[in-house]
């Protein structure tokens, strides 16, 4: 039986050095057995870290049979309505204070999700700590994706020092936090009050001192964005192809666009965004969302459509 959870990997050399670092730190998830891949060893842990991805291990022979659940700093997100399996995750994982489930998808205009409190504390609200980052969450409240880690450290390494940053759909703040440590300045909108709050929040926790905070729609951002920005983020994969028009207004000529989508096959928005004026620098599967549709990133190159 395969169980999907974060994973790392590390030289097979170095593999049971890092065992126990990570069994001192209560991280590594000790249900799920080690894996091979070639000359490097995949050791599953319970939280998103540096260079983590998200893949299936084996159980541990012996181990009790959780249910498949996601963790988000102190709170387990089951797949399923199930209260029993909901106590027996919390009485497996004593750092965890809640578990919820999933009760639908991400929707509305605000893209929050309904969860369903099914044991331990009766909250949504964690702390999630990511890459000597923390951030303040509501599962219930604000949009917010541990498993976007990854990505956001991928797109903080392309950067060049003093770039201006546009984040159109930031949630409770996590690709601006990350991507101030080399920005000039970001503007981080959201039209949610609830995670432009948490969003606030999580700039005093982190100390960051080059990130606006704006309400606002996205699609009105040109009326007060004083001069165009090198780089725009724009992580709303349900209904990001509404905004892509605006998103290339703003963003300068040779600027970068990380244009995030959830697609039903390769190419599906090429053409648009060719037409717009753009390049694209690669196209890159997240990970799959359901049977048939995966979330997908675009590197954009904007130029101008004369070019």
């Amino acid at each position: 039986m395969k169980v999907e959870q974060w994973g790392i990997r590390v030289p097979s050399r170095k593999g049971e050095a890092v065992r126990q670092a990570l069994i001192r730190e209560g991280a590594l998830d000790t249900t799920l057995k080690v894996c091979r891949d070639g000359e490097m060893l995949i050791l599953p842990v319970l939280a998103p870290r540096e260079s983590a991805e998200w893949l299936g291990f084996d159980l541990q022979k012996g181990r009790v049979v959780l249910p498949r659940h996601e963790l988000v700093g102190g709170i387990a997100i089951l797949q399923e309505n199930n209260p029993a399996g909901a106590e027996k995750i919390l009485a497996s994982r004593p750092s965890l204070h809640s578990a919820v489930y999933a009760d639908g998808e991400v929707s509305g205009e605000y893209r929050t999700r309904k969860m369903v409190i099914l044991a331990g504390e009766p909250t949504t609200r964690t702390e999630v700590t990511e890459h000597h980052h923390h951030f303040t969450v509501d599962l219930a409240g604000a949009y917010f994706s541990a498993r976007l880690s990854t990505e956001r450290q991928r797109i903080l390494g392309q950067m060049q020092e003093g770039e201006v940053v546009l984040d159109m759909f930031t949630g409770v703040g996590p690709f601006a936090i990350v991507l101030a440590s080399r920005a000039a300045f970001v503007v981080a909108v959201d039209l949610n009050p609830v995670a432009v709050e948490l969003l606030l929040i999580n700039i005093r926790k982190n100390r960051i001192r080059n990130v606006l905070p704006v309400l606002a729609d996205a699609s009105r951002l040109e009326v007060f964005l004083p001069c165009k920005v090198d780089r725009i983020v724009m992580n709303l994969p349900l209904a990001g192809t509404t905004f892509l028009a605006e998103a290339f207004r703003l963003c300068r000529e040779g600027g970068t666009i990380h244009f995030y989508s959830l697609v039903s096959a390769k190419g599906e928005h090429t053409q648009c965004i060719r037409e717009l004026g753009g390049v694209i620098l690669s196209e890159r599967e997240v990970r799959s969302y359901s049977p048939g549709m995966w979330h997908t990133v675009y590197d954009i190159r904007v130029r101008h459509p004369d070019y």
